[in-house]
């Protein structure tokens, strides 16, 4: 498993929920953190919580559907001088369920493209060529298992294209000390899941992290998250390196 000590990261949706969670274990593994919400303020008490664990911590902000302002939070990010080694595009937004799957707008498509697939890649095209240079970089894009539900069909869409980049980018960094993945937190009690979602959000944890920490050159692998809820961070990262990388 990976020593993330002193590595910056740089977390998506980082003011709550999973992406919360997520940032304190980052933390607690010794990782300086970036931390994005739609305002800073949003972070300001998880920046004195990580900061109270050791870590080195800023906050940015942006409107993910927005690409200009993404580009504007990207310079941003930059002109702080720390390099990104990780990123994780926890980040995610579930416009509308529709009943009646055949009135769904096609504003659903819009928004959700935007939010779920395009701003994760312009964030993975911003820092890969950055990790490239030094010879490592882990991107972890967060995707969902949701299939079959027209219902959610903005969603679910922008997700699986999301699946296609990632896969098809990773290819080219296939055996490099870059590696790109996905993880699947499952269906969890977050603002986005409902409260009506079988799983806690803690059980996402450790399987959305172990993307960024394994360490056998491979990408464009899907980390179920709840099939490693319960383990110790050492043995989902273990059971992670032996999941098949599927193209």
């Amino acid at each position: 498993m990976l020593d993330l000590k002193g590595k910056w990261a740089f977390i998506t949706g980082a003011s709550r929920g999973i992406g919360r969670l997520a940032a304190l274990q980052m933390a607690d593994l010794g990782c300086s953190l970036v931390l994005h919400s739609r305002d800073t303020a949003h972070c300001e008490r998880l920046l004195a919580e990580v900061r109270a664990k050791g870590a080195e911590a800023v906050a940015v902000a942006a409107e993910l559907s927005d690409m200009n302002a993404v580009a504007r939070m990207l310079d941003e990010i930059d002109a702080l001088g720390h390099p990104i080694d990780i990123v994780l595009n926890n980040a995610g937004l579930q416009i509308a369920y529709r009943t009646d799957p055949l009135t769904t707008p096609m504003s659903d498509y819009d928004i959700s493209f935007r939010v779920n697939t395009m701003a994760p890649m312009l964030i993975c095209y911003h820092f890969l060529p950055q990790m490239a240079a030094r010879g490592f970089g882990r991107i972890v894009n967060t995707t969902s298992g949701i299939d079959l539900e027209p219902e959610q069909a903005g969603y679910s869409a922008a997700k699986a294209a999301l699946n296609k980049v990632t896969r098809d980018l990773g290819k080219r960094y296939e055996g490099t000390n870059v590696l790109m993945n996905l993880t699947d937190p499952g269906w969890c009690r977050t603002d986005l899941g409902g409260p009506n979602a079988p799983n806690a959000p803690e059980s996402a944890l450790p399987g959305v992290l172990v993307g960024a920490l394994v360490d056998d050159g491979h990408c464009g692998r899907i980390f179920p998250a709840q099939d490693f809820a319960g383990m110790t961070l050492a043995d989902a990262v273990a059971k992670a390196e032996t999941y098949p990388t599927v193209y």
